[in-house]
């Protein structure tokens, strides 16, 4: 196959986005009458407000952190609110620039692997999709010096991308000396590397109200970018608890009042739900000329699944209708060895190598036979079921180099060593590519497990509790009326999530910041919901953000 394969599933889906606005303006859904109702705090104290979490909290957007969304993070804007009504100032550890990413000492930090930048500016909208913004601004380097040029804090705004439930009672995880094996940049940020925990830097300031936002979001949203292929194993619900129990012990000592919220089922965001399961386009004459090709030779291959007992495995492309990808499901038993069998055992295998330009002798009918089990022991065609990750869209119908190296160390030509290595064609997505549903399952099990301490604890001590989970399955659904907006869950275009499928946009944390004031409102007796100006303004709030802001 010709290493030019490509498919249009993404062109088709962002067909007709030039506008650099993107926000999907509808007629008014319901009016805003301007309240003449001076707002209250009720029996919650706002002097000193604490914010504790992870990226949603720090304004995380667009892949970075960067001063305009760190402006508009739920936070900040929860403090506006609570300024009017007694809260104090709030500080947060800004970057430096409107550009997102990290250095160290005046180097990027790379992958120690793929030498890719692990800490990039932030993406950007195109007028097709989302793209880094270097690509659209190649002046656009990041000025964000953790070893360098650290603000002072203490900070009321404590959130740390990236941190998992046993992050926040780490010591240490704040320190540059414990980086990269035992530290956080954005932690040396807010710690200003110091050995501090994170509950300790925070309850450190006496709070008197706080916030308690993604608390284990990426204990399993790890796992799930990751396509559950074991590199971020799931944290397991007692060590959670362990977690959990060690902050609440730490909140209570403070007597703050505050508000939980629970966490989201993460597979609901468009990071999982953007790339189609089937996008293989029969159309694209770089796929559809070679459908015959392909289909002669997975005949063979579902001649043997089917003599193996597992037909539900074949695989087939259609020419008159979008195809699914091929993956490796490692939920599958491993048939490799049995299929290699069965390829030597058929008379009808000596042909079938021979169509490849190959010679029919013992030792390469061995090797081909053991090659064709090991790579599609595990396969089967994807389904509505199954889940792509977002940066699959880069891989599929890709050449994989890797393979085509192997494939030809075994003996295979270069031509059909890359007629064998197309990414989600004629080789299987790995893992990592794919959330197959046992793997969803147990994304599902951990959260649900996670939000009933999570509200346990809330219930326990009188705190407000924000039922996210709800929320985005609303917002996944039919959508959130926010103004003269429905904001729901497509990438790019619903509103609520930024461009890495995964945080919210500077309106959806304003969004966020309003639930949170209902559910202050509905525990601590405020009328925020019904004040004069007790709401965030959804037109305050960006969706995106220019490539050319510094």
């Amino acid at each position: 196959m010709k290493n030019t394969l490509k498919y249009t599933f993404l062109s088709a889906l962002f067909l007709g986005f030039v506008a650099c606005d993107v926000d999907n303006n509808l007629p008014e859904i319901k009016g805003e009458a301007e309240s003449t109702i001076a707002l209250s705090a009720g029996s919650a104290d706002f002097s000193k407000y604490v914010a504790i979490g992870a990226s949603f909290t720090a304004g995380f957007t667009d892949n970075a952190l960067f001063k305009a969304g760190q402006e508009n993070s739920f936070p900040n804007t929860l403090a506006k609110k609570f300024a009017m009504v007694g809260g104090g100032n709030f500080t947060q550890p800004l970057m430096n620039d409107n550009y997102g990413g990290l250095i160290l000492a005046g180097n990027p930090v790379l992958h120690p692997v793929t030498g890719e930048r692990l800490f990039d500016v932030r993406l950007t909208f195109n007028g097709e999709g989302p793209t880094s913004l270097s690509n659209v601004n190649p002046m656009a380097i990041s000025t964000t010096d953790f070893a360098l040029n650290n603000p002072t804090g203490p900070f009321n705004n404590v959130g740390v991308p990236g941190a998992k439930s046993t992050h926040f009672i780490a010591p240490g995880y704040g320190n540059l000396a414990n980086f990269p094996a035992a530290a956080n940049p954005y932690a040396v940020r807010v710690a200003g590397n110091t050995d501090a925990s994170i509950i300790e830097l925070a309850v450190s300031q006496s709070p008197t109200f706080f916030t308690l936002s993604e608390f284990g979001g990426n204990d399993v949203l790890g796992y799930a970018v990751s396509g559950g292929d074991g590199s971020s194993p799931i944290t397991s619900t007692a060590t959670f608890d362990f977690a959990l129990g060690t902050v609440e012990t730490a909140l209570k000592a403070t007597g703050a009042k505050g508000v939980v919220a629970n966490l989201p089922y993460i597979t609901s965001l468009p990071h999982f739900t953007t790339v189609p399961y089937a996008p293989l386009d029969p159309s694209n004459p770089s796929f559809g000329s070679q459908i015959p090709t392909l289909n002669n030779v997975f005949g063979a291959i579902n001649g043997v699944f089917a003599a193996l007992g597992v037909p539900e495995r074949s695989i087939v492309f259609a020419t008159d209708a979008a195809s699914a990808v091929v993956i490796k499901d490692e939920s599958l038993v491993y048939i490799g060895d049995q299929m290699t069998q069965a390829f030597l055992a058929s008379p009808t295998f000596p042909p079938f190598v021979a169509s490849f330009g190959l010679p029919t002798d013992d030792t390469t009918l061995q090797k081909v036979a053991g090659l064709l089990g090991a790579y599609y022991g595990q396969a089967r065609q994807a389904t509505a079921d199954d889940l792509l990750v977002l940066p699959s869209k880069n891989v599929i119908g890709e050449i994989n180099t890797d393979s085509v190296q192997f494939l030809m160390s075994q003996g295979l030509p270069q031509q059909l060593a890359g007629m064998f290595s197309v990414e989600g064609v004629s080789l299987p997505l790995e893992d990592k590519w794919v959330l197959v549903p046992s793997e969803q399952a147990e994304v599902q099990a951990a959260t649900d497990a996670y939000n009933t301490s999570l509200k346990t604890m809330a219930d326990a001590n009188g705190y407000a509790f924000v039922d996210f989970k709800a929320i985005l399955q609303e917002a996944s659904t039919v959508g959130l009326e926010f103004g003269n907006y429905n904001m729901n869950t497509s990438l790019v275009t619903g509103g609520l999530v930024g461009l890495d499928g995964i945080h919210l946009t500077g309106r959806g944390y304003a969004l966020m910041a309003n639930k949170m004031l209902a559910a202050i409102d509905a525990t601590y007796g405020s009328n925020f919901t019904i004040g004069k100006d007790g709401l965030a303004k959804p037109d305050n709030y960006p969706t995106n953000y220019s490539p050319t802001l510094q």
